[in-house]
């Protein structure tokens, strides 16, 4: 009986364990991959990121924020790839920006049939805006495009992780229970998950912004993020707060003890099977400044150089930058393999 029973516990721990190997290893071997953040127009400008991130190679990740636009001529909404969650009608279909940007792409990876080179392509959604016609929409159109996608089959029980089926598209959203609800708990047992969220980091007891950046820097990660992957949140989305006090542009120096916290969070986050991402490491001059505004910015290419290459030594599986051409480049110089 005792003996019976230890099998069966070893069974249970080597598939999950199984699963969590086969979901950090389905993503570019685990390896890190080049992050094109807000990779859309602001107010018509910037409409080439999207050919830019493309064009830096494969695998690449691209996000793409979203909303709701109601036409006030025939009263039909759609979803657009936003900035904000207050669109105007000028903003792109997100059908017409993405999905048909990337056909192509997708199509002769299908026809070449490599899946070991596969996801090539990460859509990462950004909802700034929730109404249930935005996320039903979004649910319509991933399934359009199902052949594209890679799923997973959802089982009975949320911790059991069903391997996911490759494809060339792979597409991820983020912590937002509502979003959980519709594209996860309301499908039915067996049906395909065709895009997978991310993990709560933990709420901070913080009596005010100071307090909640302290926290956020000095907490162990164990502290930031204590729950297992389950078979819709795989992975864990971090501000660069996590790592330096006071984010990219309070960082200061780059020291022994800021690379030391940024392997363990990477390390922590692998261990329990979440892939993991930071944003956003930019370092730029503000006369090379191409609407990428100064929250995320280290103030030059060295500093953000120096984060970069602690980032890809980490194994962060998502660096995510709006400077992609010099990531992609920083990466290639340095013989990092995508």
């Amino acid at each position: 009986m005792v003996i019976r029973a230890i099998c069966t516990y070893a069974a249970v721990f080597i598939c999950v364990s199984g699963a969590f190997a086969q979901g950090l290893d389905f993503l570019n071997q685990n390896r890190p991959i080049l992050d094109g953040h807000n990779c859309y127009p602001y107010d018509g400008k910037w409409t080439d990121r999207i050919n830019r991130a493309l064009s830096t190679g494969f695998p690449v990740s691209i996000e793409q924020d979203l909303a709701w636009y109601v036409d006030p001529a025939n009263g039909r909404g759609r979803v657009v790839v936003s900035h904000t969650p207050h669109p105007t009608g000028n903003e792109p279909p997100l059908e017409h920006y993405f999905f048909e940007r990337v056909k192509s792409i997708i199509e002769q990876a299908l026809r070449e049939n490599h899946p070991d080179k596969w996801p090539l392509i990460i859509l990462h959604f950004d909802f700034k805006d929730e109404q249930p016609p935005v996320l039903h929409t979004v649910w319509n159109l991933l399934g359009k495009h199902e052949s594209w996608i890679s799923t997973a089959k959802k089982n009975s029980d949320p911790r059991d992780l069903s391997p996911i089926e490759r494809r060339p598209l792979l597409v991820i959203t983020e912590d937002s229970d509502a979003q959980e609800e519709l594209f996860f708990k309301e499908q039915p047992i067996g049906a395909q998950l065709r895009l997978f969220g991310s993990a709560h980091t933990a709420t901070l007891s913080a009596e005010n912004d100071e307090q909640r950046r302290h926290l956020l820097a000095t907490l162990p990660p164990e502290k930031l993020l204590s729950e297992r992957p389950t078979n819709y949140r795989r992975w864990w989305n971090n501000s660069w707060y996590v790592v330096e006090e006071g984010g990219e542009i309070n960082a200061g120096e780059w020291t022994t003890a800021k690379d030391e916290r940024l392997k363990a969070v990477v390390k922590h986050a692998h261990q329990l099977g979440f892939w993991i991402r930071f944003y956003t490491l930019d370092g730029f001059q503000q006369a090379d400044e191409r609407g990428w505004g100064s929250d995320y910015n280290f103030g030059s290419l060295k500093a953000v150089q120096i984060r970069w290459k602690a980032a890809l030594d980490a194994g962060v599986n998502f660096i995510a930058t709006d400077q992609y051409e010099a990531l992609a480049q920083y990466m290639k110089q340095t013989g990092y393999k995508r």
